[in-house]
């Protein structure tokens, strides 16, 4: 946070009129929990109790069957001669019954919020908007911007035409942001187009001012995205709109000397919101790790501890090695040795038996083979004597 800020000519950007003292609510911690808690609960504030007719869905002739037909026990509708009989009414499974858990107008529509959790909302919401990085991440056009917060004279209070407004906006670069919004612009989908919100807009720079502004208000009403807020009626659903940190804010000089007043400082409360302090956080310097690696931190700090082995020796399985093995069973070499022998003896018994199994195999089939010729001679000399015999 700059000490200081400057005020400028509202008719000159260049030139700057004095230099003043940041209030130091800018400086306060920006807690974005609390401004979306905040906000989302403040919101609900302006719902309207809404609920369904107690005897919609129950206006049917129907009653229940009963058991014993096979047939769901929901009430169904009676008569004859036509679809619509028979068929279940009632339920909030049923076409064209309740539905189920019916809105009351009895509900909790509205929500309570501590006054001290939105005193942080509003200090952490005027915080972020000095911001560069939170105010051009929520999507404004900053780029022309010569400071943040914009501090203007008082003078720019008696600006009673629109023209002349624009006419300011534009020498600030604040007529970039409000182009955005007019760009912007789109129609809304849904059943919102019949409800008096048929389009959807941006929000833009967001004017506070003190009492003095009246004129000014008139001025800037009618520029697209513009708002004008009052300093002694800050509201966190304008400076952080959706519950978003990081809104546009242009200040005069007698608003930006209201805050102090509103908020105080650090070290005491103001005159407006009395026994409320600013948040102040613990550490200074959120850079955790630059804390713990300086040199005034290490030096008072321990050696570091080497990591103890305590089993040097990795258990092995002598099933799957060997050499453990034979370290545990001296024996087991030689017992090795007189497996690999016989294995290799009984592989030379199975080929040689192999061998004299197939010689024999070829031995039978041609034995085979010779009987059945001399069988094949016999039945043809036997069936040639049988000839001769019947002739």
């Amino acid at each position: 946070m700059r000490p200081t800020v400057s005020v400028f000519n509202h008719k000159n950007p260049s030139e700057v009129l004095r230099e003043v003292r940041t209030p130091q609510v800018f400086s306060t911690a920006i807690r974005n929990d609390i401004v979306q808690f905040v906000h989302d609960n403040l919101s609900k504030n302006t719902r309207q109790a809404r609920g369904v007719d107690p005897n919609a869905g129950m206006k049917h002739s129907a009653e229940s069957w009963g058991t014993g037909r096979a047939a769901a026990r929901i009430p169904r509708i009676g008569g004859s001669g036509t679809s619509r009989s028979g068929q279940g009414a009632f339920g909030n499974m049923c076409r064209k019954g309740r539905m189920s858990f019916p809105l009351h107008v009895w509900r909790r529509w509205h929500r309570k919020v501590n006054l001290r959790q939105r005193r942080h909302a509003l200090a952490s919401a005027l915080a972020a908007s000095s911001v560069w990085g939170l105010v051009n991440a929520r999507g404004h056009r900053i780029e022309n911007l010569p400071q943040l917060p914009l501090v203007l004279d008082n003078q720019v209070n008696l600006i009673s035409q629109t023209k002349e407004a624009v006419k300011m906006l534009k020498a600030f670069g604040l007529y970039d942001d409000v182009e955005r919004v007019v760009k912007a612009k789109s129609l809304r989908p849904g059943r919102g187009k019949m409800r008096n919100r048929r389009f959807k807009k941006r929000r833009g720079p967001l004017v506070v001012v003190d009492n003095e502004a009246q004129a000014l208000e008139r001025a800037l009403r009618n520029i697209a995205g513009v708002d004008v807020l009052n300093v002694n009626r800050l509201n966190i659903r304008n400076l952080a709109p959706g519950g978003q940190l990081g809104r546009l804010l242009v200040f005069t000089e007698g608003a930006l000397a209201e805050l102090k007043q509103q908020f105080g400082s650090l070290r005491g409360s103001g005159t407006v919101r009395k026994n409320y302090l600013l948040r102040r956080e613990v550490l200074s310097n959120p850079d955790i790790g630059q804390i713990i690696n300086s040199n005034e931190v290490q030096k008072c700090l321990r050696a570091k501890r080497t990591t103890k082995v305590l089993h040097t020796k990795q258990r092995k399985n002598p099933f799957r090695n060997r050499k453990h093995m034979d370290y545990l069973n001296p024996f087991n070499k030689e017992l090795r040795e007189q497996r690999q022998k016989g294995t290799t003896k009984t592989r030379k018994i199975r080929k040689d038996r192999k061998a004299y199994t197939n010689k024999s195999k070829a031995q039978l089939n041609a034995l085979i083979k010779k009987v059945d010729s001399d069988q094949t001679r016999l039945y043809d000399e036997f069936s040639a004597a049988m000839e001769d015999i019947r002739v």
